[in-house]
């Protein structure tokens, strides 16, 4: 036990440079609480102590703002960060050393049984906000950008980005195409296309003359 907390206080001194001390980690880091319940909620929920692994889940949801389905599966040095509004399923499978931010949903699509939550690899980043839906796989060494909303499976050695998310660089090499410094301006673009508009209907009245 005392091997677990020390990997969980290092995994969060490592990744957080705002953390100052073990103490701190240890009694004011509402991820590390939230990971600390879950593993007691994880093991009265295989003894088939479901009221009670619920009861677990739920108070440490109260207490951190972060909801962890006892049944969800979670590698080692777990971190999330900061925390609140994290939501993760039943059947969510999560690999070593993944990384969540605040606001995101491991969530299903209410379309599947079974399998319905996502399964993530190892080294994966989640950003703040986005949304893993569905019974779909993130391949290990990942990113997935904030805000994103991802669908469909994602390839090892990624970054996927956008509503729905799209990957944008594999392997360390950029694939998409899209130049995102060089957006067309959807106003500038309704006023010629309404420009064309007027432009059409003059020449039809002058014709008529």
């Amino acid at each position: 036990m005392f091997r677990q907390i020390k990997e969980d206080i290092e995994c969060v001194k490592k990744r957080d440079p705002a953390a100052r001390s073990a103490i701190e980690i240890l009694l004011l880091y509402p991820g590390l609480k939230a990971i600390r319940a879950h593993r007691l909620a994880y093991k009265l929920y295989h003894k088939k102590l479901y009221f009670l692994a619920r009861y677990v889940s739920q108070r440490a949801a109260r207490k951190t703002g972060i909801e962890i389905h006892p049944a969800a599966k979670i590698g080692k040095r777990f971190f999330i960060d900061h925390g609140t509004g994290v939501v993760i399923g039943e059947t969510t499978e999560i690999g070593d050393d993944v990384i969540i931010y605040q606001g995101v949903t491991l969530g299903g699509t209410g379309k599947d049984t079974g399998k319905r939550h996502p399964t993530i690899g190892n080294h994966v980043l989640i950003g703040s906000g986005a949304k893993v839906l569905g019974p779909l796989t993130i391949g290990s060494n990942t990113n997935i950008a904030s805000g994103a909303v991802v669908l469909d499976d994602i390839p090892e050695n990624s970054t996927a980005v956008g509503v729905p998310a799209k990957v944008v660089k594999l392997n360390g090499n950029r694939v998409d195409t899209l130049d995102q410094i060089h957006i067309p301006d959807p106003v500038a673009q309704e006023l010629n296309r309404l420009q064309e508009e007027i432009n059409k209907l003059k020449k039809q009245l002058e014709d008529k003359q």
